[in-house]
């Protein structure tokens, strides 16, 4: 079985689908103003930003250390990824470095955490 789409709440759908087409090669395909926004990439994954404000409460809460990752070929890619999105108004935990038996680093888009690193071999 294929995991095929996931949703995450955000409280700025614009800036989510700016960052991830900006960053992560995803392609907006539906955007119901700025409350829901569609989108997906090149392996027909579905990633759906659904805003806060659609909520019984506008609190965006992910239990502690839940994140997202995005593997990189090799150690130049996850570099510049990193040199990439430095002009962006994100949190870094810190910058590039051994992560367990791989090496990445993690920031924080929103109340998301996203990691970026190597496959681990």
């Amino acid at each position: 079985m294929k995991i095929n789409h996931i949703n995450l709440v955000v409280t700025n759908v614009s800036k989510a689908v700016n960052l991830f087409e900006s960053f992560f090669g995803f392609k907006c395909i539906g955007n119901r103003k700025d409350a829901v926004a569609v989108l997906t990439n090149e392996d027909n994954f579905v990633l759906i930003f659904w805003s806060s404000k659609l909520n019984k409460s506008d609190a965006v809460n992910y239990p502690e250390n839940f994140h997202i990752g995005f593997y990189q070929p090799d150690r130049e890619s996850v570099l510049k990824v990193y040199n990439d999105l430095q002009n962006e108004d994100l949190a870094f935990d810190s910058a590039p470095q051994k992560l367990r038996n791989t090496f990445g680093f993690y920031f924080h888009f929103d109340k998301l955490m996203i990691e970026i690193s190597v496959l681990p071999s």
